[in-house]
């Protein structure tokens, strides 16, 4: 049936003209059934053809056809052929252009040959043996279907105008979400890059003193200058991760100026920033797990960035007496984080358009921030209420 139906919307035209043919077949036999005497076959041939031909090519050219069949009413009325059945036409025109989104004139034109077809019919060809009032009887009954077939044409095509908006409106939402969600994705970009620079101007700094102290101590203390050196070393490493970062993030476009100066958080500071949360209000039960030791920098602010939002979205979608629990992991080769709430929990298209004010923060700068270090996030409602915020970042990025 699927198939079938996807035929004939494909076809309209080839549909009508197999309707037509199946009129103009009925409609002959009738022209055959008339009388010698009175009006010419010939004529009442060459009005049902026309007809059918009208049917045929309704949906082509719908103004013409209603002209063409109006023309043909007219003609019979002139001509004295008596209703027929390819008359079924003059319904169908009118339906077709009360569907039709064209000229609004077509649309009341048809609509006044629909209210007067039945009554000239009635005055050219009056029925025998009927009082009057049973005339305008049969006048209404006979209009009835004209003014039927323009109420459905007309509701169909307002059902479709409204449909059509529909869809426009939903494309056009679906691009703006779209174009929405990249200026997120490029802002958050633009953030982490700042912040990343000023973490690599923090280790080249540090690699600095560590160099001018090792050579001032190279002659007198030759372990310290060691030492130094060794810190060089590592910090130069962690350097040009975090300037390999830097650059895979710059590729996407400009940064703009950085207007914040302060020190980059570490995971030193997620302990205060549960502490100021708490002191708002939020509950919030803070552990650590393994053994601490010290991270490379963009790991560090990958981690405290997390827990920033995470919480920060608990407060803002968590509901009433809502608690909080945060975990700091440390595994081997890398950090795990475990945030999550039991208030009501946000829904997971808030997180997705950066929460309630829409500025892009949210799962799309979690995303953004692991994937820079290489490591994997997970988030999602948890059963029973609430919302869950896993991440695991590496000590070493993925190559």
């Amino acid at each position: 049936m699927q198939r079938l139906y996807d035929f004939i919307r494909r076809h309209p035209t080839g549909v009508d003209s197999f309707w037509a043919l199946m009129l103009l077949g009925f409609s002959l036999l009738w022209v055959v059934s008339l009388p010698n005497s009175g009006v010419g076959r010939a004529p009442a041939a060459a009005i049902v053809v026309l007809l059918c031909l009208a049917l045929a090519l309704r949906r082509r050219a719908p103004e013409k056809t209603l002209l063409l069949v109006a023309a043909l009413g007219v003609a019979q009325l002139v001509l004295d052929v008596e209703p027929n059945p390819a008359d079924f036409t003059m319904l169908v025109a009118i339906y077709t252009i009360a569907v039709h989104d064209g000229s609004r004139w077509a649309s009341r034109f048809a609509l006044a040959g629909g209210v007067c077809a039945a009554p000239l019919a009635q005055l050219r060809w009056p029925e025998e043996y009927v009082s009057v009032p049973g005339r305008l009887f049969i006048t209404v009954v006979m209009t009835v279907p004209f003014v039927l077939a323009w109420v459905l044409g007309d509701s169909m095509r307002t059902r479709r105008a409204y449909f059509a908006q529909l869809e426009e409106r939903a494309s056009r939402l679906e691009r703006e979400r779209e174009a929405q969600a990249k200026v997120a994705v490029a802002a958050e970009r633009a953030r982490i890059a700042r912040e990343l620079h000023d973490v690599v101007a923090h280790n080249v700094s540090v690699m600095v003193v560590q160099a001018d102290g090792a050579a001032y101590v190279l002659d007198s203390s030759p372990e310290q200058a060691r030492t130094a050196l060794e810190t060089i070393s590592s910090t130069g490493r962690q350097a040009l991760a975090e300037m390999r970062r830097l650059l895979g993030i710059l590729r996407t476009g400009e940064p703009q100026e950085s207007e914040d100066y302060v020190p980059q958080p570490d995971v030193q500071q997620i302990e205060d920033l549960v502490e100021q949360v708490r002191a708002a209000g939020l509950t919030v039960d803070f552990r650590i797990e393994g053994t601490p030791r010290p991270l490379p920098s963009g790991v560090e602010l990958t981690a405290y960035r997390i827990v920033q939002e995470a919480l920060t979205n608990t407060r803002k979608h968590g509901g009433p007496d809502v608690g909080a629990s945060v975990r700091l992991v440390y595994f081997d080769d890398g950090l795990g984080l475990l945030v999550e709430d039991d208030g009501r929990g946000a829904a997971h298209e808030l997180y997705e358009d950066g929460g309630a004010d829409g500025r892009g923060h949210g799962l799309i700068g979690m995303r953004e921030r692991v994937g820079m270090v290489g490591g994997t996030l997970d988030a999602g409602p948890r059963p029973g209420g609430g919302f869950r915020i896993s991440a695991l970042l590496p000590l070493k990025p993925a190559h």
